[in-house]
Order: C-alpha cells, then sequence, then structure tokens
C-alpha cells in the first residue's frame, strides 16, 4: 500500500491511497465467508458455499463492495499513520477505483488539528478583585441573615413593596379561562417580579379583601404571546420584623454567644469566599490573556459538529421541560440570531482552549494517573447527582473515557500555566496562588480543570443567589 497526502487548507487534508490487489485477499475470503454464512443454497451446507457459487449466484462484484467495505477502515488507519496525521472526526471518503484484479484507489478528506507554536506563558500577568471584605459587604450579610430569621407580622393595611401576601388568582384569554394561571392561597412578596407583569403594581394598594384585574402577556403554555386579563385578589397583609442586631440575635442565628463572634465569623467566611473568587477569576483570567496570544485556524467541519451537538442537547432540554425555543430565547432576552451568534463564538473559544491547553500538554509531558481520574470522577459525578460507580459505568459503556480524560489532563495544563502566572489584586499586590490553593481547600475548592472555566459573573454570584433563595424560602414558609 502507498499514500501521498495532500493539504486542503491548514486545518484539512486530503489522503489518496492505493492498495495492491493481493492485499485485499484477506478481506476477500473474509467477504465470501460473510455472504455464504447468511445465504442457504439448495446442496451445500449454511457457511460451505464455495466462492465460485457465490459469485455465480450474487456477482463478483458483491464480494468486492463487501470486501473494500471491511478492508477501507483498515487501509485508512495505515495511511493515517504513514503520514502522522492527527485526524480529528470522521472522514469523507470515496472510492475513485475498483476492479477485480486492479489496485484499490480511494481517497480520504478529514479535519485534522491545526498547527501553531505554543505561547510564551511564562510570567503571564492577570489581575484579580481584591479580597479584602468592606463594612458594606458585612452590614450586607448581616441584613441577609436578619432577613432569614424576620418574623412575619399580620397588619390591617394595604399591601406595599417589601410586603409579604396571600393571593388567589384567575385568568383568562378572551372568554377561554387559562388553568395553569389559576392558584389559591399563594403566597409572594411584593415587589419581587418573578411571577407575572404587571402583578406588583396590582398588588400595591389593595387590601385583605380586594381585587383588581391587570393585563399581562403569556410567556409560556398554550397561549404564549397573547394577552391575558389576570384577576388578583389579596387574602392577606403581612409585614416582614427584623431582629435586632445584639447578642441574643447572635445566639438565635448561630452557634455564638455575642455578636462580635458572629461578625468575626462573617468577616472571615466572606473572606475565604472572596479567595475561592480570586482563585475562580485567577483561572480564567490567565486561559483568557493566553489564548489573546494566539490566532489558531479552526477546522470548520468541527465546529459545525460541536454546534450540532450543543443545539440537540439544548432541544432535548427543552422538551424534557416542555418549554419551546420561542420561550426559552424570550426568557433569555435573545433573538435566535444573537443566541446561535453567541452559541457559535462560546464553541470556538471553547475548541481553542482544547488545542492550546493540548499543546501545552505536550510541552509539559503532562499524564493522567488512575488516582487523579478516580478523583475527577467522583467530583464530576456529584455534580450529576450520580454516584461514582453508576457514573463510571455510564462513562465505559458509552465510550467517553477518553474524552475524560482528556478533560483532566487539560486541567493540569492550565494549572501549569498557572503556576507560572504573575497574579495581583487590584491594589497591586502578588497574590500567593500556592497559598490561597491551601487556604481554601478546606472549603469545597476543587483543582483548576477547563471544563469548569466560564463566565466569571456566573462562579461570583453562585453564593449569592443560593443565599437569596434561602431566604426567599425562609419567609414564604412563614408567610
Amino acid at each position: 500500500m502507498k499514500s501521498d497526502l495532500e493539504t486542503l487548507n491548514p486545518t484539512r487534508v486530503k489522503l489518496t491511497v492505493e492498495v495492491p490487489f493481493e492485499e485485499l485477499k484477506p478481506s476477500l475470503d473474509a467477504a465470501y465467508k460473510k455472504i455464504g454464512g447468511q445465504v442457504s443454497i439448495p446442496g451445500f451446507r449454511k457457511g460451505k458455499v464455495p466462492p465460485r457459487v457465490i459469485d455465480q449466484r450474487f456477482g463478483r462484484s458483491v464480494v468486492l463492495e463487501e470486501a473494500v467495505n471491511e478492508a477501507l477502515p483498515r487501509f485508512y488507519g495505515q495511511a493515517i499513520e504513514e503520514n502522522s496525521v492527527k485526524v480529528l472526526g470522521q472522514p469523507e471518503v470515496d472510492v475513485t477505483k475498483l476492479e477485480d484484479g486492479e489496485a484499490l484507489t480511494f481517497t480520504a478528506e478529514v479535519d485534522v488539528r491545526p498547527e501553531f507554536e505554543v505561547p510564551d506563558y511564562e510570567g503571564l500577568q492577570v489581575t484579580v478583585e481584591d479580597a479584602e471584605v468592606t463594612d458594606a459587604e458585612m452590614g450586607e450579610q448581616l441584613d441577609g441573615l436578619r432577613e432569614r430569621f424576620a418574623t412575619l407580622t399580620g397588619v390591617e393595611r394595604a399591601a406595599g413593596d417589601g410586603d409579604f401576601v396571600s393571593i388567589d388568582l384567575s385568568a383568562a384569554v378572551g372568554d377561554e379561562a387559562v388553568e395553569e394561571l389559576s392558584a389559591k392561597g399563594l403566597s409572594y412578596q411584593v415587589g419581587q417580579g418573578s411571577l407575572l407583569d404587571g402583578l406588583d403594581d396590582a398588588v400595591t394598594g389593595l387590601a385583605a379583601g380586594e381585587s383588581r384585574d391587570f393585563p399581562t402577556t403569556l410567556v409560556g403554555g398554550d397561549h404564549a404571546g397573547e394577552e391575558a386579563i389576570v384577576t388578583v385578589t389579596v387574602n392577606s397583609v403581612k409585614e416582614r420584623e427584623l431582629p435586632g442586631l445584639d447578642d441574643e440575635f447572635a445566639q438565635t442565628a448561630s452557634e455564638f454567644d455575642s455578636l462580635e463572634e458572629l461578625r468575626e465569623d462573617l468577616r472571615a467566611r466572606i473572606e475565604r469566599m472572596k479567595k475561592m473568587q480570586q482563585r475562580v477569576q485567577a483561572r480564567d483570567r490567565v486561559l483568557k490573556a493566553l489564548l489573546a496570544k494566539v490566532d489558531i485556524p479552526l477546522p470548520e467541519g468541527v465546529v459545525a459538529a460541536e454546534l450540532e451537538g450543543r443545539n440537540h442537547s439544548l432541544q432535548h432540554q427543552l422538551e424534557t421541560s416542555g418549554m419551546s425555543k420561542e420561550d426559552f430565547l424570550a426568557a433569555e432576552g435573545q433573538t435566535e440570531e444573537e443566541f446561535d451568534a453567541d452559541i457559535d463564538k462560546r464553541t470556538r473559544e471553547a475548541l481553542t482552549a482544547q488545542f492550546v491547553l493540548d499543546k501545552v500538554v505536550e510541552k509539559e509531558q503532562l499524564s493522567v494517573n488512575e488516582q487523579e481520574l478516580s478523583e475527577h470522577i467522583i467530583r464530576t459525578a456529584s455534580r450529576f447527582g450520580m454516584g461514582p460507580d453508576q457514573f463510571a459505568q455510564e462513562i465505559v459503556q458509552s465510550g467517553q473515557v477518553p474524552a475524560l480524560v482528556a478533560e483532566v489532563v487539560r486541567g493540569k495544563a492550565l494549572a501549569a500555566v498557572l503556576e507560572r502566572a504573575k497574579v495581583v489584586d487590584e491594589s497591586g499586590r502578588e497574590v500567593d496562588l500556592q497559598a490561597l490553593r491551601d487556604e481554601v481547600a478546606g472549603f469545597g475548592a476543587e483543582a483548576f480543570s477547563v471544563e469548569e472555566v466560564g463566565d466569571e459573573e456566573d462562579s461570583a454570584d453562585q453564593d449569592s443567589a443560593e443565599k437569596d433563595s434561602a431566604e426567599k424560602d425562609s419567609a414564604e414558609e412563614q408567610a
């Protein structure tokens, strides 16, 4: 067998392969055996039909086609190895010559990894936010804690911003009632803006027993996009009373005996969280700075396949949740064109990061041992709410072990880049990342890993969102 390599563009090549006919003999023998085992011919046992009879009954061309189909992957693999091609995705194969007794010729076009030099990452400098705790942040945390331990007291007055109300809802589009908007005894905090557009204005000023109609545009369900008339009736109004900031409150809200001890603990917690946010920012910003130093051509076939996979995954999630794509886009505040452009941008950034970190893996000669893979499986399984054994089994069955190994080793590559970087805070002080790792290790911080890299705002706001949700749940339970 001989093969030639032609570079079509920086990310795509064409292999031309010529295989002498005698090298097809093992595949021809296998083809006769396979066909003979599938057919029943009078006078011959199944699987014992002579080749000449198969040729007479089905034609030599059928056997040749079966032989070539069996042989192509093997010869294609040999051609890739001979030419040291780092392929991505599946090839487009075209058999250009197939005649009995003559050489087989085929071509294979396939995407390949782009060739580039990994940029110098020694001393890469980035800036992260300060980790100092301000008085305003302390006050915000204490106020949030007071809100969680607030009491709700019924009042004989009209509802205002921040009050908790018990309401009944009904709605209609024209003469048709909208059953999914019918509710009794629903607890709601005025000013929250999370239920129906126009509800806050309608409830404000209503006392217990009073009702008001208001229009709203529905964003989901069978009447999505249509205007409905909603009737809201207030059953009760309660206001939230915050506990005082004293030692008694500290004993109620925590394990501490004094308010001063509680303040010190809150300050330490906020500082730890800020240092964890510094870790996330350092990781994300170092990667962003590294990627800014390269301009890599991306294989369009790989980009298209990744986009298709992401869109398919989104469609599956929407179908599972019973939401249309139109409703999803409305909730995101994006047009379909804006959404597609955003997904395309994110996909290209993710692929670029993979290519660059793979180069770092080669340069640093990094690998993954069994313990590192096991630890990654445990962490990932936990994020999906699965047991490690079940997750590992599904990964093996779906053939995703190489992808999981790639995630881990890319994480190690990013850690290697980060170790060589210079990270300073906004005040110009150098951040000791190793000390930072040691400090946050006991508080759930995970190893630096590329699959965790995302929007910094999402990482920084996660704990705040969880706190707000807990406060809301606590207040609604009391209502």
